[in-house]
């Protein structure tokens, strides 16, 4: 099967003449439908600029990213923001909850934002707390939960959309070890059970190894690929 979400020659530079640093170089990758990744490597690997290239957050200095057959960089920032809507999922390292809304509220707003009645969105994202184990919290605040329930929370946001992708850029950083384990769990399992595809940034090998694959980076380039044992 074709991989739908495809990057061939990544380049990506900020600055100019002698002070111009290259976050990526030339870097190609390929996620097939249902794959998890994840992109591994140290502070200023380029592992995060890789993610929002991927994204369509960015457009690259040079090099395409294609999504479906499509070239993100030659789609307009209003269809940009509008895919990332409907066909893309997000889990950041903090969670990014709206304070002043309660879970179910928050899981629902990229729903709502791409045109869902508040009814229908509000009933998806119910039913994804529920799956994720957050059943009757439905109406409590960002600040009433835990780290865990939080992060819960932003996966049911993530997914309630039925995105062919969820990006999700260190989502344990913020979170203990066991806490951080649970959620690797809940996210890799919630993300296979949709068919999306998952790529997660992670400085940590603990995390990668929840993924099928790894890529390795540094100095904006990749170094190397990894299969999981259980997917060979």
């Amino acid at each position: 099967m074709n991989a739908p979400l495809v990057a061939r020659d990544l380049v990506q530079t900020y600055g100019e003449g002698p002070t111009t640093a290259h976050a990526l170089a030339g870097v190609d990758l390929a996620v097939a439908p249902g794959e998890s990744v994840a992109i591994m490597g140290p502070s200023g690997s380029g592992k995060t600029t890789l993610l929002h290239c991927l994204a369509g957050v960015i457009r690259p200095t040079s090099g395409s990213v294609t999504w479906q057959g499509s070239d993100l960089a030659a789609l307009s920032d209003r269809r940009r923001t509008a895919l990332r809507r409907t066909d893309f999922g997000f889990v950041f390292q903090s969670g990014q909850l709206l304070p002043e809304l309660p879970a179910v509220e928050n899981a629902a707003l990229p729903l709502m934002l791409a045109g869902t009645s508040r009814v229908e969105a509000t009933r998806v994202a119910a039913a994804w707390l529920g799956h994720l184990g957050l059943g009757g919290m439905e109406k409590r605040r960002p600040g009433e939960l835990s780290g865990g329930q939080a992060q819960r929370v932003a996966i049911a946001r993530a997914l309630a959309g039925a995105p062919g992708v969820v990006f999700a850029d260190e989502p344990t950083g913020a979170l203990d070890q066991a806490t951080g384990a649970e959620v690797l769990s809940v996210l890799t399992s919630a993300t296979r059970s949709t068919g999306a595809a998952l790529v997660v940034v992670t400085h940590d090998a603990g995390v990668a190894r929840h993924c099928a694959r790894t890529i390795t980076m540094r100095d904006g380039r990749v170094t190397g690929e990894y299969v999981a044992e259980a997917t060979r």
